[in-house]
């Protein structure tokens, strides 16, 4: 059974953990298919590489750091409060020079700054553990810490815009065969600025559609034109290469799938076997 807290942190039991992985293996079975190699990231990120993507300008909202304590400070302050301390003070902590990403792919785009890939560019799949400072917290459908599956394509503009298209016809095909009633609806992540020439072509070219079941968003295709190939200086042959990915939060397909199925253990057998 799982345990939730409106805090944000909920505890998967033995059974809802074979189903995040069982969904987890099809999302990898596509990255294999795609030729898609998988890549494991640190789970922090530097300040600077954010703030290299407007991500402190565009999502202030759900931003989370991590930072070391000063001793001599935090010694005073034990002496001072009641125990267990539920709050730590500001005046206690250094500054801060990492920050725990809200996406997987943030990582990705910073590990290849620089990078001058094939023509074709390239295909790449990593989960990690993302946070985000949220207004309110709801079970598995809303977390504080999350487990995001992604699949990323970083080439040219028209291979990052056919990736999209597969991508979509992969998750409705895997929706179809396990009867979720489905809809895809636009959705805007502010990756520009708004009053830029790209947020205008964003509002004429949607770059992110969500799956979306019983009004929850389980996953979502995101174009990002090459936002992040000029921030990263990264280029497919001889041009700065355009990105998009496919997103999949997996705790969301957990609580999506139980629901579908009565339980996490007849939700895992189904998921394992469409192997």
């Amino acid at each position: 059974m799982t345990t939730a807290a409106d805090n944000g942190l909920t505890v998967l039991d033995g059974g809802q953990l074979r189903l995040l992985r069982a969904i987890d293996t099809v999302f990898r079975g596509f990255a294999e298919d795609w030729d898609a190699p998988e890549f494991r990231f640190p789970f922090l990120m530097r300040c600077q590489d954010l703030d290299r993507f407007d991500y402190y300008d565009n999502f202030p909202h759900l931003g989370l750091a991590v930072t070391g304590l000063a001793p001599e400070r935090l010694g005073s302050l034990l002496t001072e409060v009641d125990r267990p301390v539920d709050r730590l003070p500001t005046e206690v902590m250094e500054a801060s020079g990492f920050a725990l990403p809200s996406a997987a792919c943030y990582a990705l785009y910073a590990d290849l700054a620089g990078a001058k890939l094939p023509a074709e560019g390239t295909l790449r799949t990593t989960v990690g553990t993302c946070f985000r400072k949220e207004s309110h917290y709801d079970g598995l459908q809303r977390l504080l810490g999350f487990s995001m599956r992604e699949i990323v394509c970083v080439g040219p503009e028209d291979g990052a815009k056919k990736f999209l298209l597969r991508a979509k016809e992969a998750v409705a095909a895997l929706c179809t065969e396990l009867g979720l009633d489905f809809r895809v609806e636009v959705a805007t992540d502010p990756f520009f600025d708004k009053n830029s020439g790209k947020a205008k072509m964003q509002r004429l070219f949607p770059v992110k559609e969500e799956f979306v079941v019983d009004g929850l968003a389980i996953g979502s295709v995101n174009y990002h034109r090459n936002f992040f190939g000029e921030r990263c200086a990264i280029q497919a042959g001889e041009a700065t290469a355009h990105t998009s990915c496919l997103a999949f939060g997996l705790e969301r397909w957990v609580h999506t799938l139980t629901e579908r199925f009565g339980t996490a253990a007849a939700a895992a057998s189904a998921v394992e076997s469409l192997r």
